[in-house]
């Protein structure tokens, strides 16, 4: 058992392991600790997302969704490698598990898997794994066929072995979804025991830093509100544009032609439609727009 990383100590752990890393926005304070227990950690666990692009997969692991809240696990591995941040404490990702596997976790005492489990959420016999383990979702679809490039596998590598040697583990503290719950099939693609095999390999010698180390801002998902003033200047901009296509996408089109990036009253109109939807009326729902409305409009990241 040991006490989790602090977020400063797993950022360090994974750049000193040579794993290219981006911090999304607020990674460091994200978590479920209200709900439950972070730590003791005994381990890492391994998912696959369902899903495909690394943008759309990201804010899903960020922010989850209505019967499961974000954050869905503690790192996105992509297709090439990096790694993004998304929390720092209890995340939704393990659920329960088989109180077997643990153990042998703990004791790293088994052979080639650990034993196989027999419990899962909501059962009898299951243990909190959220408490438990270190998340990690990798992008792929969990088909079988989706590949795992060479350089999402050696992430993978990278980042188990950051942590077990954060805490002196050895590699059989790290283990797939599939190995703690009978309902799950993730990680699907790769084996296990051959992950923890390099995983071991790595431990065995000094860390190295082959891969490219780096951590910068993520770029947002969703463009920062630019502030009421903005409009009210008329711009010419793309965040306009962006604005527009999803007014249009809502629903909320009062456009002839267009959206373009020059601000008209057509995108007031369509703004205001849009604040109208959101329950908004009166000067609430004059077509300026606000930080709130913004915010739930999602407006894409315009570059």
């Amino acid at each position: 058992m040991a006490t989790p990383l602090t977020a400063e100590q797993l950022l360090a752990a994974l750049l000193a392991e040579g794993v290219t890393v981006v911090e999304h926005e607020g990674w460091r304070t994200h978590n479920r600790n209200h709900v439950g227990a972070w730590g003791p950690v005994n381990g890492v666990m391994i998912h696959h997302t369902v899903s495909s692009g690394t943008d759309s997969s990201v804010e899903l692991c960020y922010d989850g969704y209505s019967s499961l809240p974000g954050p869905l696990c503690h790192g996105v591995i992509a297709k090439d490698g990096t790694v993004y941040l998304v929390g720092n404490g209890r995340a939704n990702h393990a659920g329960g598990g088989d109180p077997a596997v643990l153990q042998a976790v703990i004791t790293e005492t088994y052979g080639d898997r650990p034993p196989t489990p027999t419990e899962h959420q909501g059962s009898a016999g299951a243990v909190d794994g959220n408490t438990r383990f270190y998340g990690f979702e990798c992008i792929n679809l969990g088909d079988g066929a989706d590949p795992w490039p060479a350089a999402q596998l050696d992430a993978i590598e990278r980042v188990s072995a950051a942590i077990c040697r954060a805490h002196n583990w050895g590699a059989k503290s790290v283990i797939g979804h599939l190995e703690w719950s009978d309902w799950k099939v993730d990680p699907r693609g790769f084996a296990m025991p051959g992950m923890r095999e390099r995983v071991q390999g790595r431990l065995s010698a000094a860390p190295t830093k082959t891969a490219p180390a780096a951590t910068r801002p993520a770029t947002p998902l969703y463009q920062p509100f630019p502030g009421a003033s903005f409009f009210k200047e008329c711009p010419s901009s793309p965040i306009v544009t962006a604005m527009g296509r999803r007014l249009v996408a809502e629903g909320c089109s009062a456009y002839s032609v267009g959206p373009g990036p020059r601000w008209t009253e057509a995108d007031r109109d369509s703004y205001a439609r849009w604040q109208r939807k959101l329950g908004f009326s009166g000067s609430d729902a004059d077509g300026w727009p606000g930080h709130t409305s913004w915010t739930a409009l999602k407006v894409p990241y315009a570059k």
